[in-house]
């Protein structure tokens, strides 16, 4: 039998899917955003990620099989919306892909003072780093948990370092500046946070939940995990724990030392500009690039098997099914390398772009999968579950409506127009077409033409 990944093997994979580019390259954004009260948007953005985290991983009891949303959905539903969220939730998943690979790249050239803007460049770091991440998997699941689990440890390590080193600077060297974030204005003369509406709280929690993305994608691999609908309920929340200590830790910390730096910085790695010290630079840049790589190795595992779980169950050509001797799928690897290069080319790797959409397009499971566990809660399925789960009404139906209400807000208080538009260079408000073109592509002409073609193939 080939190996699978244990409960605490799960713990790390979910703690390296989720840390990875957004709290080295988010922080000084969200700042600039809420000021004072960034720490209190940290820890809405991680409360709405926990209760978010514990409806996924509830599901995970009652559908084991692969796919995660996509399962769910299907079990919920049946096939036709099951398809739509599968291929949807894909795309999210290969533009979060790009994100992340686009990130380190960048930082990479960046370090070795190669033009980090220049689309050549960036684009031949990508496909190196696909490379290497296809030699990982290619070499099966152990090698796989063995990497994944060190470069975890490297990057939780580097940032509790850095909290560490930064509480003593703070509490005991008496380097305290948080209150300097008052005198902090933005382009309007006003102080950083003080205007704040309920619009304005909105994206700054989802600025602030970027950096907790990822868990929802954990389950996708579940074939390749032991008990899956045991471990997963219980590792995926038990990693958002920790992981919202260390980013407000973190945050906190840096807010402390420098919080103009942290705001103003226009590096890379806008966390290591806080500290004028350049070993602790020096740590934070590297924490970065091998947070940045982990993050990518986890993508590398769960985001292919998106694609495959579909196929499996004959919702795409079943040639995505395909998997070396290893265990690895390479014919949805290679496929899911291709559609992570291309988004972020189509609009030139700007980062910020990028992020928005991956961000935004997470959104249709965070609706969808809240309903299918009330579903299961109520025994409503359409589709296969497994028998004899054990209900509990906190986890399996109050915890879900909870998310799917706090969903519903912040899709409704999001500033869409604010992010589908943007300055051309005589000051106009203009379209922003690569985003409204990659979202009708991903949301309705890829799903629709992929139905039909399963249509024609049943008819055949």
């Amino acid at each position: 039998m080939k190996k699978k990944l244990g409960f605490y093997s799960i713990v790390l994979l979910t703690i390296n899917s989720i840390i990875g580019t957004g709290i080295f390259l988010s922080p000084g954004s969200v700042v600039a955003q809420s000021g004072d009260k960034a720490l209190v948007v940290y820890l809405f953005a991680a409360i709405f990620s926990t209760v978010l985290a514990v409806t996924f991983a509830a599901a995970a009891k009652y559908v084991s099989k692969g796919g995660a949303a996509y399962a769910y959905t299907k079990a919920a539903f049946g096939d036709n919306l099951g398809y739509y969220v599968g291929i949807t939730r894909y795309v999210a998943a290969c533009i979060a892909w790009g994100v992340m690979g686009t990130a380190v790249v960048k930082t990479v050239l960046k370090i070795f003072n190669l033009n980090n803007e220049s689309l050549s460049n960036i684009a031949m770091g990508f496909l190196v780093l696909m490379f290497v991440l296809m030699v990982i998997n290619l070499m099966g699941t152990k090698v796989f948990e063995i990497i994944n689990n060190l470069s975890t440890i490297g990057k939780v390590g580097a940032l509790v370092t850095t909290i560490i080193v930064g509480f003593v600077m703070v509490f005991i060297m008496g380097e305290n500046n948080f209150s300097a974030i008052k005198t902090i204005t933005d382009k309007s003369g006003q102080a950083l946070g003080s205007n704040l509406d309920l619009t304005g709280w909105v994206m700054a929690i989802i600025a602030a939940f970027y950096a907790f993305t990822g868990f929802e994608s954990v389950a996708s691999g579940s074939e390749d995990m032991e008990e899956p609908e045991k471990n997963l309920p219980r590792a995926i929340p038990l990693a958002i724990g920790i992981i919202a200590l260390i980013y407000i830790g973190i945050v906190g910390i840096a807010m402390a030392i420098n919080p103009q730096a942290l705001v103003e910085s226009k590096e890379v790695v806008a966390l290591a500009d806080v500290f004028s010290n350049k070993i602790i630079r020096n740590m934070i840049i590297i924490g970065a690039l091998i947070s940045m790589f982990g993050i990518n190795v986890a993508a590398s595992f769960h985001t292919p098997r998106i694609l495959e779980s579909m196929a499996k169950q004959g919702q795409v050509p079943h040639v995505f099914a395909k998997r070396t001797s290893n265990g690895f799928p390479i014919v949805s690897f290679l496929t899911t390398i291709a559609i992570a290069v291309v988004i972020p080319l189509a609009f030139k790797f700007d980062m910020t772009n990028i992020i928005i959409i991956s961000s935004i397009s997470r959104f249709v499971q965070f609706v969808i999968v809240p309903i299918a566990i009330i579903m299961f809660y109520y025994g409503k399925e359409r589709g296969q579950v497994l028998e004899n789960v054990k209900k509990n009404t906190l986890t399996d139906l109050i915890i879900p409506l909870i998310a799917l209400g706090l969903t519903i807000v912040l899709l409704y208080q999001f500033n869409w127009k604010g992010q589908f538009t943007m300055t051309n260079e005589n000051g106009d408000l203009v379209a922003n077409t690569f985003a409204i073109i990659a979202m009708v592509v991903g949301y309705v002409v890829l799903p629709f033409a992929l139905m039909a073609w399963k249509k024609i193939k049943n008819r055949g």
